[in-house]
């Protein structure tokens, strides 16, 4: 039988400079030490996390966050904005992508990785099923959230985020939401889209008996064998690298994908997530150009994109032949050049209404 090693740190609450830093060494660990598949099973301090490619200041209101004590950090895995507390379970998964039970691409990472989250709630009594991109709903609720990154080798990093219970309330206050336009509607809007295992259930349920399902879920659906463990010396030190480079960096936290305020912006919704495009011109062509939102890529591809259109004329074919250069299947998943181009069009509007204003 496989042993995988299990971090099992559900006995207290951290912070998100180190969780983060222990779940993306994790990937370090399998890719230049060969470890073998590794576990992290924590929770953390009330918490806001962003997506890798997300524009945090657009996402959260800092300053709420601050006044209420509530930290915030960016994650090295793609997808939205999730809010954490000691309710709230945190996964971290590190992996080989040639692992036998793995599958390739982002939707068959998240259709196999679901399924041991799915039958972990079916354990429970609650009847779960995966929604595309990356949720875990229950009629229709979430329940579940997920992320991956694959930057490391062919090694992958999943996230997850199960709702034990939930403080719909504390998320209003910290993120920026459309609701809140809907005043005092936007409480009841979250309830109905959002659930939690403790709603289902109809009762309290302590954390410890979730988090051993869920073991017992990966062991069943990998036929491995979870040891608990702890991180060695060169683990640790990668730890304490993560934090001081990105984790707890605010150069990390605020990163590039703040744009400058000459920058007009555009929001497009596609099947893979939410874009928003930020642009300037120099004359017809396109100066700066920067694509985030709660999608799932990777920073080489991102990079390539937006590299591949600086200096482009901003005309709907010159856009689309410069991409069609670059572009393959998945290259940011389920966006196609038609949505990426369509947003990019209207940030070019909005920068010439915004310039002529």
């Amino acid at each position: 039988m496989e042993e995988w090693r299990h971090l099992k740190e559900w006995d207290k609450t951290v912070s998100t400079d180190y969780g983060l830093a222990v779940d993306e060494m994790l990937m370090h660990s399998i890719n230049e030490s060969g470890s073998p598949p590794i576990l992290h099973l924590y929770r953390f301090k009330p918490a806001a996390i962003v997506g890798k490619y997300q524009d945090i200041r657009a996402a959260l209101k800092i300053d709420r966050c601050r006044e209420l004590g509530i930290e915030y950090n960016r994650r090295n895995t793609g997808g939205g904005t999730v809010i954490m507390g000691e309710k709230t379970v945190a996964l971290g998964l590190g992996i080989s992508l040639n692992h036998p039970k793995m599958k390739r691409g982002i939707e068959g990472i998240f259709k196999v990785l679901s399924g041991v989250l799915i039958d972990a709630l079916a354990e429970l009594g609650i009847k779960a099923r995966f929604r595309p991109k990356n949720d875990i709903e229950v009629a229709g609720k979430k329940i579940a959230g997920m992320s991956a990154s694959a930057d490391v080798g062919d090694t992958l990093l999943f996230h997850s985020s199960i709702l034990v219970d939930f403080d719909i309330a504390q998320m209003l206050e910290i993120m920026n939401l459309p609701t809140e336009k809907l005043s005092d509607k936007g409480y009841s809007c979250f309830s109905e889209r959002l659930s939690t295992i403790e709603r289902e259930l109809g009762q309290k349920i302590e954390m410890d008996r979730v988090m051993e399902i869920i073991v017992r879920s990966f062991e069943e659906e990998f036929g491995a064998r979870l040891i608990e463990d702890q991180m060695t010396s060169w683990e640790k030190d990668k730890v304490e690298e993560l934090k001081s480079q990105r984790y707890g960096n605010e150069d990390w936290i605020f990163s590039h994908r703040h744009p400058r305020s000459r920058m007009a912006t555009a929001f497009k919704k596609t099947p893979g997530g939410l874009l928003q495009v930020y642009l300037s011109l120099s004359g017809s062509a396109i100066e700066n150009l920067i694509v985030t939102g709660d999608y799932f890529s990777t920073t080489q591809d991102v990079n390539r994109i937006e590299s591949a259109l600086k200096w482009t004329t901003a005309e709907k074919k010159d856009i689309e032949s410069n991409l069609k250069e670059v572009w393959r299947e998945d290259i940011i998943y389920g966006v196609d050049i038609a949505s990426l181009t369509e947003a990019i069009l209207k940030a070019k509007e909005n920068y010439l209404e915004l310039r002529e204003g």
